[in-house]
């Protein structure tokens, strides 16, 4: 490998939950545990396969596979809707974990996400363990296996997460790299699909090896500015940052009546709902607030914000309650309400709030 890759410094994760729609239906729902499980639609129709459990993959079985081709490879699958409000649930508490180890996660979807841990102290400094401990914590927390690839750029820790699955990691080092990238197919690559794939091999081109021995500018020529980049990670070379999700500024939540209000026990209890929903949302984001904010809009459109700081977060929904009836009776009322709001802001990560000392004992 070339100086550049040689010396890169980066330790990257790339954690991926195992059949994860499957598996929270398997783990939910004893009697379907061993038994082929496809999460989708309807087979007698135009259902599509959103995951397959593991039992029913050794029949051929994908997702975006039609449900209908599913039942004629495998007659015994069993179908399920999906629950997207308990993947998300489940997502959210996921993610908690991994933010408790690094703030540099980049989520790619609701069952996986790249971590950078460069310079991280803990478990030795070793990213293996580090993948190892996020792995045993999820299985732990949520009863869900999870595999994980390790190595020193976004695009080879990603090709390496598929590698031991499931419920396993694998490392692809910075010395183990060239020998790694030289056999593999050109399919495997992220970033190279299947009409790429069809214009390489009428190149000539099957494997790592064929890639690298092509010269830049051919395959600039060939494919433009993606040329570069098939260039590069044919040498292992994959300078893309982990890119954390943006810093929220404020979490909130509000809801427009059907018809106008001015009971003073049916909009409290309405601004507890929003609440208990905005709260909700923060809790699920790993972050703590410090102030809150009343929002009402009344019926002439014309709206009011009312806020108070406390020197503490707030540390549940109903922590809130009593300012916001303070802010409630101090908005002036002379008019029917037809929206309330609650947002909080002045976020910080809740995991700022833990004995950091002892998270990884």
């Amino acid at each position: 490998m070339t100086d550049s890759v040689m010396s890169a410094p980066r330790k990257i994760i790339h954690l991926d939950m195992d059949a994860f729609y499957a598996s929270v239906e398997q783990r939910d729902f004893p009697q379907y545990r061993g038994k082929p499980l496809v999460v989708g639609g309807d087979p007698s129709g135009r259902g599509v396969v959103a995951a397959a459990s593991y039992e029913v993959r050794k029949f051929g079985v994908r997702s975006a596979m039609s449900c209908y081709e599913a039942r004629r490879r495998c007659p015994e699958v069993i179908f399920v809707l999906p629950r997207f409000e308990v993947y998300r649930a489940v997502s959210a508490q996921i993610r908690s974990i991994m933010l408790s180890l690094t703030a540099q996660v980049e989520p790619l979807s609701l069952d996986e996400a790249y971590l950078d841990v460069t310079g991280l102290k803990v478990h030795r400094g070793s990213a293996t363990l580090m993948a190892n401990w996020l792995r045993a914590q999820i299985l732990e927390q949520t009863g869900l296996t999870a595999s994980a690839g390790v190595s020193f750029n976004k695009m080879l820790a990603k090709i390496a997460s598929d590698l031991n699955k499931p419920n396993g990691t694998a490392i692809i080092t910075p010395n183990e790299a060239e020998a790694f990238i030289s056999t593999l197919a050109i399919e495997r690559f992220h970033g190279i699909g299947k009409a790429t794939a069809k214009r390489l091999h009428a190149m000539g081109i099957k494997t790592g090896a064929d890639l690298r021995a092509v010269p830049a500018a051919q395959l600039v020529n060939e494919f433009g500015k993606r040329g570069q980049f098939y260039h590069d990670i044919a040498h292992g070379r994959d300078e893309r940052p982990v890119k954390a999700k943006r810093q929220h500024k404020s979490v909130g939540s509000e809801t427009t009546f059907r018809d106008n209000l001015n009971n003073d026990e049916a909009l409290r209890l309405q601004i507890y709902e929003q609440n208990a929903d905005a709260f909700r949302q923060m809790h699920n984001k790993n972050l703590v607030a410090y102030t809150v904010t009343l929002k009402i809009k009344y019926a002439d459109f014309t709206q009011i914000t009312r806020s108070h700081t406390l020197a503490t977060a707030f540390d549940c929904a109903q922590s809130a309650h009593y300012w916001l009836d303070k802010l409630f009776t101090d908005i002036p009322r002379t008019l029917p309400i037809r929206l309330v709001g609650v947002t909080y802001s002045s976020l910080a990560p809740a995991t700022q709030l833990l004995p950091q000392l002892n998270l990884f004992d």
